[in-house]
C-alpha cells in the first residue's frame, strides 16, 4: 500500500522543454517510451505535444527582426494605389507593405497584441 501524505500538483512544462522532449523524440531510433520514462511524462502528453508541433500550435515565439522601412508621401488625393487599401486612408496611420506586397493599415488605437496577432497569422 502507497501512502501519499504530500499535495501533488500538476507540473508545467515550459514551451522550450516540451519543444526539446518533442525533438528528443523525434530522433531516429528514439523510442517514446524511453523519453516520456527519462522526463516522467506520459507517452499520450507526449503524442499529444508531437501533434501540436506538427500543426504548429506549439511552436517557438518568432525571432524579432528589423525590416527594412521607406517612408513616403501621402500620394496625391485621386491618384492610383499600387495596393489595395485595408481600411480607410483617412483612417490609416501605419501602413505595413510585407515583400510578397501583402498591406496592412491600422489605425493608432490598435494595440501591440492585437497587431502581433494580426502579423502573426498574415505570416503563416
Amino acid at each position: 500500500m502507497e501512502i501519499i501524505t504530500g499535495v501533488e500538483r500538476r507540473r508545467r512544462w515550459r514551451l522550450e522543454e516540451k519543444l526539446r522532449i518533442v525533438a528528443e523524440v523525434e530522433q531516429p531510433g528514439a523510442s517514446f517510451a524511453d523519453v516520456a520514462r527519462r522526463y516522467e511524462v506520459s507517452r499520450g502528453l507526449l503524442w499529444n505535444w508531437r501533434r501540436q508541433v506538427r500543426r504548429g500550435e506549439l511552436a517557438p515565439e518568432p525571432i524579432p527582426a528589423f525590416l527594412p522601412v521607406q517612408i513616403t508621401a501621402d500620394p496625391p488625393v485621386g491618384a492610383p494605389t499600387p495596393v489595395q487599401p485595408v481600411c480607410a486612408p483617412e483612417t490609416a496611420r501605419v501602413e505595413i507593405t510585407l515583400p510578397d506586397g501583402t498591406c496592412i493599415r491600422v489605425g493608432a488605437d490598435v494595440g501591440l497584441a492585437a497587431l502581433r496577432r494580426v502579423m502573426t497569422a498574415v505570416r503563416r
